[in-house]
């Protein structure tokens, strides 16, 4: 072998050499570094986390918007009831008050239509005395 062979072989392996190295560099370069991916993986948390968060809002928007038309009627359904135990005890007063002037004009009031209802025996109390 000669120092011509010896030299084409001594190029031929730098060549080979540069190549590999080159092609090492290249897949290295492609990579992102560590802390890339990660700081992706935080992204994207961040992003489905925020995305969750909008979504709970929206539902706690929405049951907020329930809870001020449930309290606006009940305060409907509270004046309804109001008034209504105001005609009834009117009603119950005028009664006692024409039960008296019968019995004033000593004449006896007729009795009750029906048996008085449990729920109602509370507040007619009087009836029947």
């Amino acid at each position: 072998m000669g120092a011509e062979m010896l030299t084409a072989l001594s190029a031929l392996a730098v060549a080979v050499v540069t190549a590999l190295g080159g092609i090492a560099t290249t897949v290295v370069g492609r990579r992102p570094p560590r802390g890339a991916r990660r700081r992706d993986d935080f992204t994207a948390v961040t992003d489905k986390l925020g995305q969750h968060i909008e979504r709970l809002e929206k539902r706690i928007e929405g049951q907020d918007q329930r809870i001020e038309e449930q309290e606006q009627e009940s305060e409907l359904d509270r004046a309804r009831i109001a008034a209504q135990d105001f005609a009834l005890r009117y009603l119950a007063d005028w009664c006692r008050t024409l039960v008296g002037y019968m019995r004033q004009q000593r004449l006896e009031p007729p009795p009750p239509p029906q048996p008085i209802p449990e729920e109602a025996r509370p507040y007619l109390h009087d009836v029947g005395t």
